[in-house]
Order: structure tokens, then sequence, then C-alpha cells
């Protein structure tokens, strides 16, 4: 099963009701966090929901490993380290991102790995307009695998 990189790009002014309890139920509070979510038919539909607030596509192994090495957080916002890897039995955040690409492994079977990764703004900016549909010259919605572009920027 494929695995989804799920981006907030807008803030929390205007947000309605339902849109906010979605985005509170991805764990998405605020700007430039992002969360690894299956790509499935009920996760589909909370990203139809809110594709005004946030961008998601297909991330890749490449991706992924950057983001845990680089953005992974342990409780205690202590940074991912090889003794937790150990701990679980991996050698290094590859193998990590390799299991849960597979779906081996889900984030939340890891109690003390944080499930949100806090982005930096992408470097160089976006380059066409945050209130737009990602494709129509904008950044939001549904980008596929243009969103390991993206991440790699925000990383």
């Amino acid at each position: 099963m494929a695995k989804l990189a799920v981006i907030r790009i807008r803030g929390t002014v205007d947000v309605d009701p339902d849109s906010r309890y979605t985005l509170e139920l991805l764990r998405l509070f605020k700007k430039f966090h992002a969360v690894i979510v299956s790509d499935n038919d009920s996760y589909r539909g909370m990203l139809k929901k809110i594709q005004n607030y946030v961008t998601w596509g297909e991330i890749d192994e490449d991706t992924l490993t950057l983001l845990l090495e680089k953005r992974g957080r342990l409780v205690g916002n202590r940074k991912l380290n090889e003794k937790f890897l150990r701990k679980y039995g991996f050698s290094d955040a590859r193998e990590l991102a390799k299991a849960i690409l597979k779906g081996k492994l889900d984030l939340k079977d890891l109690p003390e790995l944080k499930p949100v990764f806090r982005l930096h703004p992408p470097r160089g900016g976006f380059k066409g307009s945050i209130r737009k549909q990602y494709g129509n010259n904008g950044e939001l919605g549904y980008r596929g695998k243009a969103i390991n572009d993206l991440l790699r920027k925000m990383i």
C-alpha cells in the first residue's frame, strides 16, 4: 500500500469548523507541518475535504529517508538516533523508511516517534499561488510524485 505525504500550506484564519476538525484529526495544527498517511479511501475523503489547506502526493523511499533523518523527532524533541532504530530492529533510517512504505510498519507503531514532521518554508519560495489548486498555477491539492520535490525544498 502506498503512503501519502500531506503538508499543510495555509494557516488557521477563516477555516470552517469541519475542515478544522479534519486538520486536527490528521494532526496538522500548524502551517508547514507534514504527516505520512496510508493511501486509502478514508484518508482520500479527508484530503478532499481539506484540499484548500493542504497539498499531498505519493512519497518515495529517498525522500522519506531524508525526512526521517533530518526532521524525525522523538519524544522530548530529540533527533531520531541509532539507539532508537536498533531498539526496533533497524540499522538505519533507510530500513525504517522501507518498512513504512511496504506497509510492514506504521508510524503509530513507534510510540516514541512523533507522527508530525515540522518543516521550513520551501527554499526559493512557492512557484504558484497558494490559493489555487496545483496544476492551475497553484500549490494546493493533489500533486502526485511532485510532492517529493517540495518536501526536499522544505527539509
